[in-house]
């Protein structure tokens, strides 16, 4: 063993002459503990919001996305995509008409995004989850329905056990004809509502009816506005997407999951780093305080240091000793707080202890993930400023050496 790693460790377990010593160095260590489990406990319940979130998103929001470069709408009947709707590993292929249009009820206005969809849009299971009222129910016989968001239904206070009053939805023609009333320049169709579904609010806004009603009421028989797709479990979504990217040509766009809401992986990873950078600097605080207790043991073990001296230890050595008993404090205090850190994030996650209130009607306790790459960063993280701490203060221990060589 190392011989400044043997009497670190030595000073480290060894009851000080100077109580206030042992104290220090164990307020050190806390610190670290508790910084450490804090980052844990944090990045954890973080990564936990981020798969609710990202989950609830998904549900909207397909794993490929195909839309027109250039303009609004396209033909969604060429040949390569005639062909890849047939493909087995499929699970959904979705055309998709939308525009923003003028909802009515009961006199009631609100400027909504319409959004037509094919049968296939239904196959996505996640859907029922979403409701929270009615039911996900766009076509029952020969009637179609439509189901809202959530913002909707508060804004216009739409019942629907009221199947006497149905949304009245506007668009303008895309030939306008002059006319004396300005209300003939619109295309008005009216629809029931089956549904409410909440998600976030970027969906909130959403009317989903079946395509034939959109198609009827943008006067678009054949274009789609894109053509959203699923695929089985265990696809290669990456390999899909540059697959159709080689084929489809440069008129088309074709994004993933995280192309198609690049603001909020933004945000989220903006987010994370503010609050991992917040609890660093509380870390670098509780760390630095280690070197005041190193320098109270370089008081405390100064004749120690003189006979090391004396039987022909160097610089060198005196620094590591120093050194290693710093990185011993922060490395314990560090492993200890990740352990209770990753423990008590365990508990939460079994158990649910820690409630969230009860407003939140998609949570009802504070949700926790894992991530290795969270426990290396941490243990990563206190290693670094651990050491520049300990690197001061091993530098302070060979200060005034000669005197204390002097002095005994």
């Amino acid at each position: 063993m190392n011989t400044s790693v043997y009497i670190a460790k030595r000073y480290l377990f060894s009851k000080k002459q100077t109580h206030a010593i042992n104290i220090i160095s164990g307020i050190s260590m806390l610190g670290v503990l508790v910084g450490s489990a804090a980052l844990i406990i944090i990045l954890s319940v973080f990564n936990g919001f981020e798969e609710v979130i990202l989950s609830l998103y998904s549900n909207f929001t397909p794993e490929i996305k195909i839309e027109p470069r250039l303009g609004k709408t396209f033909d969604p009947n060429i040949p390569y995509l005639n062909n890849m709707s047939k493909d087995s590993s499929i699970v959904s292929y979705t055309r998709v008409l939308q525009e923003k249009a003028l909802i009515k009820y009961n006199d009631h206005p609100f400027i909504a995004t319409v959004k037509g969809v094919s049968d296939d849009f239904l196959k996505n299971r996640s859907l029922d989850s979403t409701i929270q009222s009615g039911s996900f129910t766009l076509k029952d016989k020969d009637y179609l329905y439509a189901v809202i968001g959530s913002t909707i239904q508060a804004s216009l206070g739409v019942s629907l056990k009221n199947q006497f009053v149905p949304l009245q939805i506007y668009s303008p023609r895309r030939t306008s004809v002059s006319a004396a009333n300005p209300m003939n320049d619109f295309v008005f169709r009216s629809i029931l509502p089956s549904g409410v579904f909440a998600i976030q609010q970027d969906f909130d806004d959403n009317i989903i009816t079946p395509i034939e009603f959109t198609r009827d009421l943008l006067d678009q028989p054949v274009n789609v506005s894109s053509i959203e797709i699923n695929y089985k479990p265990g696809t290669d979504i990456d390999a899909m997407q540059e697959n159709i990217i080689d084929h489809i040509g440069d008129k088309f766009t074709v994004k993933n999951r995280k192309q198609q809401n690049t603001e909020l992986y933004k945000t989220i990873n903006f987010e994370r780093w503010s609050i991992f950078m917040i609890l660093t600097f509380v870390l670098i605080i509780a760390i630095f305080n280690i070197i005041g207790s190193l320098t109270m043991l370089v008081i405390d073990k100064r004749k120690d240091i003189a006979i090391l001296t004396s039987l022909g230890a160097n610089k060198k050595l005196i620094q590591g000793i120093f050194f290693f008993e710093g990185m011993m404090i922060s490395l314990i205090g560090a492993v200890i707080g990740i352990i209770i850190g990753f423990l008590f994030c365990l508990v939460q996650q079994h158990f649910k202890f820690i409630k969230m209130g009860a407003g939140m009607s998609v949570l009802d306790a504070y949700p926790v993930a894992f991530k290795p790459s969270d426990f290396g960063l941490v243990l990563f993280t206190v290693l670094v400023i651990a050491t520049i701490a300990s690197g001061i203060s091993s530098r302070l221990s060979i200060k005034g050496l000669d005197q204390i060589k002097r002095d005994l």
